[in-house]
C-alpha cells in the first residue's frame, strides 16, 4: 500500500510539473530569470515535499557517485560535445531557423549582453534541476517502487512531452514530431545511464557537455565568439546555421 501511494504521488506530481510549466510558458510568457524561479520551485521543492510525505522514497542514493561513473561521463561528455559542434557546421547548411536569436530577445530577455550567465546557468543549474526531476526523482525513485518498464516509459515520455509547449507553433508538424521522438529516445538514454552506474551525475554531466557544445554554438549566433567571414561564406554559412541552437531553446530553456 505504502509504494502504491508514493508511487502515485511520484506520478501525479511530475504530470502535475509539466502542466504548470507549460501554463508557464504559453499563457504568462515571462523572462528567462523569472522562468527559472518558478522551474525551480516546482522541480526542486514539489520532490522533496513527497519525500518527506512518502518515506518510500528517498534521495540519497541518486548522489552517490564512484570514480569510474565520473570518469565514464567525462568521456562520454567529450564524445557528446565534439558530435554537437559537428551536427552544427555540418548540418546547418540545411536549415534556416534565423528568428531563434530574436525570439530568445523578445520571449526570454536573453540577449547578447546577458547570454554568458544565462549560458553558465543553463549549464550547470538547469542540466541537474532537469536531471533530478526527470532521472532522479520520475525514473529512479520510480523505479525502486514500480515496475522497471513503467519507469523507463513515463520519464522518457514526461521528458518529452515537457518540451511540447515549448516547442508550440515552432515547427512543421514532421519535424515537431520527430524532435518529439527524439527527446523520448534521448530520455530512454540518459535513464539507462542513471540505471548502470545508479545516480543521476553521470546524466548530468553528459547533459552539462550537450548544454556546453549548444552555448558554444550560441556565443557564434551572438558574435560573442567571432569566426572569420571567409570561413563562415564559403564553407558553412552561418547565415543559415541556427537548427541547432533553436533545438537548445527547446530543450535546455
Amino acid at each position: 500500500m505504502e509504494n502504491k501511494q508514493a508511487t502515485l504521488s511520484i506520478i501525479l506530481v511530475v504530470i502535475l510539473g509539466c502542466i504548470i510549466m507549460a501554463l508557464v510558458e504559453i499563457l504568462i510568457v515571462p523572462n528567462y530569470f523569472t522562468k527559472s524561479l518558478i522551474k525551480i520551485c516546482i522541480f526542486l521543492l514539489l520532490p522533496l515535499i513527497v519525500c518527506i510525505k512518502q518515506r518510500a522514497i528517498s534521495f540519497k542514493a541518486l548522489f552517490k557517485g564512484s570514480k569510474k561513473s565520473i570518469f565514464f561521463a567525462l568521456i562520454f561528455g567529450i564524445v557528446v560535445y565534439v558530435f554537437i559542434l559537428g551536427a552544427y557546421f555540418i548540418l546547418g547548411p540545411f536549415f534556416d531557423f534565423s528568428m531563434v536569436t530574436t525570439n530568445l530577445e523578445n520571449n526570454l530577455g536573453v540577449t547578447k549582453e546577458n547570454f554568458l550567465f544565462v549560458a553558465l546557468y543553463i549549464t550547470s543549474v538547469n542540466s541537474l534541476l532537469e536531471e533530478f526531476f526527470f532521472r532522479g526523482f520520475s525514473f529512479l525513485s520510480l523505479k525502486q517502487i514500480s515496475s522497471r518498464k513503467a519507469a523507463y516509459i513515463f520519464s522518457a515520455l514526461a521528458f518529452a512531452i515537457y518540451h511540447v509547449a515549448i516547442m508550440n507553433n515552432w515547427f512543421t508538424p514532421p519535424l515537431f514530431i520527430l524532435l518529439i521522438v527524439s527527446l523520448f529516445i534521448a530520455g530512454l538514454l540518459f535513464n539507462y545511464l542513471n540505471e548502470r552506474f545508479n545516480n543521476i551525475y553521470v546524466s548530468w554531466i553528459v547533459h552539462m557537455s550537450a548544454n556546453l557544445a549548444i552555448n558554444t554554438v550560441g556565443f557564434i549566433l551572438f558574435g560573442i565568439i567571432k569566426i572569420r567571414g571567409c570561413i563562415r561564406m564559403k564553407f558553412f554559412k552561418f547565415h543559415s546555421m541556427q537548427s541547432l541552437f533553436s533545438i537548445y531553446e527547446l530543450i535546455f530553456l
